[in-house]
């Protein structure tokens, strides 16, 4: 067994890179060993900002000898009238192999020539020799670089390698035009602490050696000394340190051998908001604040910054430090007075002069159009007129604090400040608020609107970038989203369904999208697309956000059902219902008692006449364009005739149709699918010997008339239980 070390030196890499090159070798190198049949009993992967290592503990010396089975052309094609043919000659010159070793086996599509060959295990040192280059030039990520004449590509210029397999130097070489790094025993130290090269007299030395060399190459050791530093800075001042776990993943990967370090700003600052001072702290210069308490927002006076420098420095560093984050809050504490000193609506014809989209006009334009959008949710809604008053105040305002002075500084306080600078301007703490959340859930934080009005004017915001977006037919594709509008059709149904928000989602769609085209007559309707996109997003929420199993989920959205489709946005808060109820009786067994019935008869019910699904749904609201049921696709009065029954069963499956119109009405009125499925399984017996009792009857039968007699009770079924799901889509378990 042998050990193996490979290091990648480096100039500073990005933080982010190095968490994605070790996530990436973690998943690639073991694959890619097991593909050369070579296990080894470890693999770690090390990274900091100027190094990236991979050590392999008890490696095979050597591949085992093994038999490879090789398939090749088909017989038909390898021999004819029982001579070898070009292709048999030149799978064998290929396989180096004699055409004798041939052989013919049958497989499913057909007789193959194969051969089986006898494989001689090769050294592992010859094996990484190969794999060595390619782990390195195989790591993706963005903002890639070339340097010297060469093509070489890698986030920053290559250095140096080290390549040790047990304590022998591997040759390992990466070419860049004219210059080529070949590997080494020797690394190199802090750049600071330890600038001489450090020799690495052995594989299984690395760790040891390279702190030597004040040098922590494992991240999970750097991050844990960091924590336990803070916390003892933090008491120090009798303070509490504010780590963020993004911020804290960062300075993980920006230092080598790492110092917690306190600096103090001036009380006066302490005036200014909380966020500010945080955001000045934690996004522009990476300080971990202090406060009293982790459970409240009372900052003290001090920061807590990480250093990659000398220790016995860090007087010197926090004097450094500390000029920078008085400078930082000083200008921060000018932009707030200033901002301060004017009424927020005051900035609205500044909007004007920022552009949304080139082709959607301004900001301003965005907000009239925002105001437009919550108006017609508050419609819906049917709000009071003081709440009303409130929600057009807070879409007014909600985008006027990117114009001020802060906000152009510090973007990433944008609806933070608005919320600040509304309570400053005398709009009541609700306005404010809904402002702060118009922008709720920001990222992958899952933090939403607790007000009506944030929830919204968010709603409006986010509806106003996807109907324009799509209008202008920039529809994201793969990974390309430049508008987040994934990130904003997910915060629109959260928002919904956090809230119970009763509204008509196809309605405001359909409204936008009018509004839209009177603005831009020569474009098309984005209505369609952005209803499948829609219907997308409540596919991926479904399963991942509510676990509901894949099947449930096509079977409460269909599959291009136009029908459902209109009926999951007409309800979002139905959808979500119904595939909750459909897992919640699939757990306890209460699925299965009627599944076996309502599938048999869909499926025997396609035969029929009978429309499919709910029938013909027909409007009943002006304001949420909601649809009932249309009657006539339940009713069995309307599609029955008792007169054609041969059979008792026929009289008995008829009967219990008519008593679960009612039922069935009252389960989508009331969202209480448990009395459908109720009935439902009343009704299962009596289906059950419909079609195999003692009086059980032929459904296709003879004569058309009592053929489609009996199809259209199935289709009947079929559309009660569809109002539930499309049993069809359920997969048995």
């Amino acid at each position: 067994m042998s050990n193996f070390l490979l290091e990648v030196g480096t100039e500073e890499l990005p933080a982010d890179f190095v968490s994605s090159a070790i996530a990436q070798w973690q998943n690639k190198i073991s694959q890619s060993l097991s593909e050369v049949f070579l296990t080894p009993s470890d693999i770690k992967i090390y990274g900091t900002p100027r190094r990236l290592a991979i050590l392999i503990t008890d490696l095979p010396s050597q591949q085992s000898d093994r038999t490879e089975e090789i398939k090749g052309p088909p017989a038909k094609a390898a021999f004819k009238d029982g001579q070898p043919t070009k292709a048999a000659l030149g799978f064998a010159r290929k396989q180096e192999v004699a055409v004798e070793d041939l052989e013919i086996r049958d497989t499913p599509k057909g007789e193959f020539v194969f051969v089986y060959k006898q494989i001689q295990g090769r050294a592992a040192a010859e094996i990484l020799q190969e794999l060595c280059p390619q782990w390195i030039t195989g790591l993706e990520g963005k903002r890639f670089m070339r340097w010297g004449d060469g093509d070489l590509r890698f986030p920053r210029p290559i250095r140096w390698l080290v390549a040790l397999l047990d304590d022998a130097i591997l040759p390992v070489k990466l070419v860049n035009g004219s210059e080529t790094i070949e590997s080494d025993r020797l690394s190199r130290g802090h750049r600071v602490l330890h600038p001489q090269p450090v020799s690495i007299p052995h594989a299984t030395a690395y760790l040891e050696t390279m702190q030597s060399a004040y040098i922590e190459v494992d991240p999970d050791i750097r991050q844990q000394k960091i924590i336990s530093e803070i916390e003892a800075e933090a008491n120090k001042v009798k303070g509490t340190a504010d780590v963020f776990p993004d911020l804290l993943q960062e300075v993980v990967n920006l230092v080598e051998y790492p110092t917690a370090i306190t600096g103090k700003f001036k009380d006066n600052f302490l005036s200014l908001p909380t966020e500010v001072i945080t955001t000045v702290m934690v996004t522009h210069q990476r300080y971990f604040p202090v406060k009293q308490d982790i459970s409240q927002d009372t900052l003290l006076p001090y920061f807590i910054t990480i250093s990659n420098g000398d220790p016995a420095k860090r007087e010197i560093i926090s004097e450094g430090n500390q000029r920078v984050i008085q400078a930082r809050l000083a200008d921060a504490q000018f932009f707030y007075k200033a901002d301060c000193d004017e009424h927020l609506e005051t900035y609205l014809p500044q909007l004007e002069t920022v552009t949304f989209q080139e082709d959607l006009g301004t900001m301003r334009d965005k907000v009239d159009r925002i105001m437009e959008i919550a108006s017609s949710i508050a419609e819906q809604l049917d709000l009071s007129e003081a709440e009303r008053s409130e929600i057009e105040s807070t879409a007014l305002l909600c985008k006027a604090d990117l114009v001020t002075q802060m906000v152009y500084e510090f973007p990433e306080l944008q609806g933070v400040m608005g919320e600040k600078y509304a309570l400053v301007s005398g709009e009541s703490e609700t306005v404010a608020r809904g402002i702060f959340e118009h922008y709720l859930p920001r990222g992958a934080e899952d933090i939403m609107p607790a007000t009506l009005n944030g929830q919204v004017v968010a709603i409006a915001d986010k509806l106003d970038t996807l109907v324009s977006i799509f209008g202008l037919e920039m529809i994201p594709t793969g990974s390309s989203d430049p508008f987040a509008l994934r990130r904003a059709a997910n915060g629109i149904v959260a928002i919904i369904w956090e809230a119970n928000l009763d509204l008509n989602l196809a309605l405001l769609i359909r409204q936008g999208a009018t509004d839209f085209l009177a603005a831009h007559p020569e474009r098309s309707s984005p209505v369609a697309a952005i209803q499948e996109f829609f219907m997308q997003r409540l596919r991926t929420l479904l399963q991942d956000e509510k676990n509901i199993d894949y099947d449930l989920v096509n079977a409460v959205l269909g599959d291009a059902d136009a029908e459902y489709t209109e009926r999951a946005l007409n309800d979002l808060l139905d959808v979500r219902d119904r595939a909750t109820f459909l897992q919640q009786i699939r757990d306890n067994g209460k699925l299965d008692e009627i599944y076996e019935t309502v599938n048999r008869s869909a499926r025997l019910a396609v035969k029929g006449k009978v429309a499919m699904g709910e029938g013909k749904l027909e409007r009943f609201s002006p304001i949420s364009d909601r649809r009932d049921l249309d009657t006539q696709a339940l009713d069995p009065q309307k599609l029955v005739n008792p007169d054609l029954f041969e059979s008792p069963s026929e009289a008995a499956f008829y009967e219990r149709l008519l008593e679960l119109v009612p039922k069935t009405q009252a389960a989508q009125e009331q969202r209480n699918y448990q009395l459908l499925v109720d009935s439902l399984a009343e009704i299962a017996p009596i289906v059950s010997s419909f079609f195999d009792g003692e009086e059980s009857v032929l459904i296709m039968a003879e004569n058309p008339d009592v053929r489609r007699n009996r199809l259209n009770l199935l289709g009947l079924l079929r559309n009660h239980a569809r109002v539930l799901a499309d049993f069809g889509a359920i997969v048995k378990n």
